[in-house]
């Protein structure tokens, strides 16, 4: 056997333990990225407890966890108890607009162009008894669904998140045990694979997009729910620190934020609050125009260096082929895209000048 069918034997080799890795654990890959996002973005504040604690590293990583665990798991409870605590009225308001109609709002006459057409939409769809259960109707198997059924798939669903999310936090703590050893490790082999100069250029932007990824999106994106919900608040929303923890969840996706502010101004119009329906809508116009203009593109592009089209194209197509991870891959691809393309130019300019 040749050298070169003993390289290529090695190589295949090694690929086939990977790929039987990656089956065995593709259960648990998404909450290992969602851990190893969390961790690279908070690591300097690891490091500087860490340092506080005389270099204890595992009450260091244990106190940690627990801050991010409690940071993400508090406004979570607060949405879930909330939720919970306006069921039952949400459900007796459902089953009542599905037995005796939902009376049509007669603002909906002063809508320009298209006015008249949505009231009788309304009047011939969920004005009439049972006509909001037809208009939810599944096609494909005749009937909605029944109470249980549901509730049977969403806590399926909830035990399915939670199980993951425990682990998430569970592989959080030993990344930032291990992290040294796992950043060296993956250095060298990185070093060796594509050379030591690559790798550092490469390696150093991956951090660096994370970080600015979370502060741009998720940090602004909250910020953007406490002040919409100071405003829910102001305007007498029902529900509104509801209404702000699902404002400032949408928020942290582009263009979700205008779909949950665009909600709740639509309901207190329904409730014939107009006014506060349109201050609701100019004061989420003004957040968001804001936001979306000059603090996200300060945060994520000039952190990264790169162009704000090519920032919403990570994100935008992140969500669309990873979910709501790819918020987070997505910006590192481009980053790691950008950088590849700077150092292809740059050894184009280089051999030309030779």
């Amino acid at each position: 056997m040749t050298d070169n069918q003993r390289d290529v034997m090695s190589a295949g080799f090694s690929l086939a333990i990977v790929l039987c890795a990656l089956f065995v654990t593709q259960r648990f890959i998404l909450p290992l990225l969602w851990a190893a996002i969390l961790c690279i973005a908070t690591w300097p504040l690891y490091a500087r407890v860490r340092t506080a604690l005389g270099g204890h590293t595992i009450v260091a990583a244990a106190l940690v966890t627990l801050i991010v665990a409690i940071v993400f798991i508090a406004p979570l409870a607060l949405g879930v108890t909330s939720a919970a605590r306006q069921a039952p009225a949400l459900a007796q308001l459902v089953a009542s607009a599905n037995t005796e109609g939902l009376a049509a709002p007669e603002w909906l006459h002063r809508i320009p162009f298209a006015g008249d057409a949505i009231y009788n939409w309304w009047l011939a769809t969920l004005g009439q008894p049972h006509g909001l259960a037809h208009l939810l109707q599944d096609g494909s198997v005749g009937r909605m669904q029944t109470a249980s059924e549901v509730l049977k798939r969403v806590g399926s669903g909830v035990m399915h998140r939670l199980v993951d999310m425990l682990f998430a936090f569970l592989c959080l703590f030993f990344f930032y045990k291990d992290g040294a050893a796992l950043q060296r490790q993956t250095d060298a082999i990185g070093a060796h694979l594509i050379g030591t100069r690559r790798w550092t250029l490469f390696s150093l932007k991956v951090p660096v997009a994370v970080r600015a990824t979370v502060n741009g999106l998720v940090l602004v994106g909250l910020a953007e729910g406490v002040l919409l919900g100071i405003g829910y608040q102001v305007a007498g929303l029902p529900s509104a620190v509801l209404w702000a923890a699902a404002t400032g969840i949408l928020a942290i996706i582009p263009f979700g934020a205008p779909l949950a502010f665009g909600a709740a101004a639509a309901l207190l119009a329904y409730q014939g609050a107009t006014i506060a329906a349109i201050a609701i809508l100019a004061w989420g116009a003004v957040i968001l125009f804001i936001a979306d203009h000059f603090v996200r593109p300060a945060m994520i592009g000039n952190a990264t260096q790169l162009p704000f089209v090519a920032v919403l194209l990570g994100i935008l197509g992140g969500v669309e082929t990873l979910g709501l991870i790819g918020l987070f891959v997505g910006p590192v691809v481009m980053t790691l895209f950008v950088t590849l393309w700077h150092e292809a130019r740059a050894l184009r300019d280089s051999s030309v000048g030779v």
